[in-house]
């Protein structure tokens, strides 16, 4: 691939040098009072956006020359007229000009793939994918960075077995950038704390609120500060098909059942956490069926908020009726294709999904 792409900027390489030759030809051939030179400029002028600052500074150079043989073939005298040093210092000046810039324009994308490295290194280690199995269910986790910015997002996952079941958490830091990777690993560390632990899931939920509450930051030290979590936290029972959650502010689960997609709606969805102490909740366990053949989707806002050219939000249930899929990683791989298409290959926010299939599943 980057041979390819190498070999693709040599070809194109040779449209500004077409343009000297061409305009070259053309000036020399003119009549006396025609003078085309000043439009070599067009030639490094278009370079950056086919090669670095070396094909820049030969392209820039080849233009010099080229004026200088115009002069020459023109009227030897002309070569050294006012007007002439004039374009031809200008000319020199311009190409100076454009390969500072592309230097400078291939230090900041080294410095940017460093940091989307460091980035992606970090979001990692902090949230490694799920198991591909869990009990009975089949899963399929995926996190797609956004590319308008090399920061590290918020969004974050995670499961634990307990004896009867398993325990799913899907949540989503206000902000970006270290702080948010950090009350990610908060929550993540106190949820693998407390999954097994907690007996019922409203307990769990509170404990989890607890914690944020305590650890995330505090703008002035008096009170719950500006920073949140919201999350939805499931217990799946290994023995029969009625699924438990707790909503806190968190885009609702969808159940996709024979091509189907069923939204789960909270009766009363509680606070993002790390917002209860100023409320007070009490926390609402949510039922909903989840049986063998069914898929359950879950996922966080950088999905449903994506837009496309018209600036339209992404119509998560709208897209995936009819889809037939019921193994998770099909799924997930033609799920992360069409929101890329939808939104022409960039997401503008971080998205974290998640695909549950219930039972063996096929060519178990």
């Amino acid at each position: 691939m980057a041979q390819y792409a190498e070999n693709r900027r040599r070809a194109l390489l040779a449209v500004p040098v077409g343009w000297i030759i061409a305009v070259f030809l053309v000036d020399v051939l003119a009549p006396p009072d025609i003078h085309l030179g000043p439009l070599l400029v067009a030639a490094p002028a278009i370079t950056p956006s086919i090669g670095g600052p070396r094909a820049v500074g030969f392209v820039a150079a080849l233009a010099v020359v080229a004026q200088m043989a115009i002069a020459v073939l023109r009227d030897p005298d002309e070569l050294f007229s006012a007007n002439h040093e004039t374009q031809t210092v200008a000319l020199a000046l311009v190409g100076v000009c454009l390969v500072v810039f592309c230097v400078l324009r291939e230090r900041r994308a080294r410095e940017l793939d460093q940091v989307r490295y460091v980035s992606e290194a970090v979001q990692r280690a902090v949230l490694p994918p799920l198991p591909r199995r869990l009990g009975p269910l089949r899963v399929a986790s995926l996190y797609l960075a956004a590319e308008a910015e090399a920061q590290i997002g918020g969004d974050l996952y995670a499961a634990a077995r307990t004896d009867t079941g398993t325990r799913l958490i899907i949540g989503d830091v206000r902000g970006k950038g270290v702080s948010a990777v950090s009350d990610a690993a908060l929550l993540l560390g106190a949820f693998h704390a407390a999954a097994r632990d907690r007996a019922s899931l409203d307990e769990l939920v509170a404990h989890l609120d607890e914690s944020v509450s305590r650890g995330l930051p505090e703008p002035d030290g008096n009170g719950p500060g500006e920073s949140f979590i919201t999350a939805t936290v499931l217990d799946i029972p290994d023995r029969h098909d009625l699924v438990h959650m707790v909503s806190c502010g968190h885009p609702p689960p969808v159940v996709l059942r024979g091509g189907r997609p069923l939204t789960v709606v909270a009766a009363s969805p509680a606070p993002p956490l790390g917002l209860g102490g100023l409320s007070h909740p009490r926390y609402h366990v949510d039922s909903f069926r989840f049986a063998p053949g069914d898929l359950l989707l879950l996922y966080t806002d950088g999905v449903t908020e994506a837009r496309d050219a018209s600036r339209a939000f992404y119509p998560l249930a709208e897209r995936v009726t009819g889809w037939a899929e019921d193994d998770p990683d099909a799924f997930i791989d033609r799920f992360r294709d069409d929101l890329l298409r939808y939104v022409g290959g960039h997401l503008d926010d971080d998205a974290a999904m998640i695909a549950i299939g219930h039972g063996a599943g096929p060519g178990a």
